[in-house]
Parts: structure tokens; C-alpha cells; sequence
């Protein structure tokens, strides 16, 4: 999905999909006002309809390949 980089804050996990519930990575500001939020799943099999009316999309899927830092700790 093509992206904007927006000043928006980042999503969190309770920011959810307007669709399913799910935790939402894609947040579309809207041309004509509003927002919509979508899980990954959601975002990519809408793609081609948001592109129509997004003003911007807020795209945080490389969260979900993002691996965690290692715990370097010694127990």
C-alpha cells in the first residue's frame, strides 16, 4: 500500500479495525473528514477503494515483521 508520512500519533494496540476488531496498523484520514482504522488484512483487501478517498494513509504494518530487542539480561 502506498503511504503518507503523517504527523499523526502512532496507533497502539487499542486503537481497533473498524471492520473486524482487530488491532488496527492502517489509519486513512479522510478527503472528506474523519478517519477509518483497519487491521492489515482489512487495509490491503480495501487497498483500492481507500486510495480513492484517502487524503492520507497512516501505514504501521512493518510492526508486525518488527522483531522484539533482545532481552540481553543474564537471570
Amino acid at each position: 500500500m502506498t503511504t503518507v508520512l503523517t504527523p499523526s500519533s502512532p496507533l497502539t494496540a487499542a486503537d481497533r479495525c473498524d471492520r473486524c476488531g482487530a488491532q488496527a496498523y492502517l489509519r486513512v484520514v479522510l478527503m472528506s473528514g474523519g478517519e477509518l482504522l483497519f487491521c492489515a488484512h482489512h487495509g490491503r483487501k480495501f487497498e483500492p477503494e481507500l486510495k480513492k478517498i484517502a487524503a492520507e494513509i497512516q501505514d504501521e504494518t512493518e510492526k508486525l515483521t518488527a522483531t522484539p530487542a533482545a532481552d540481553t539480561e543474564e537471570r
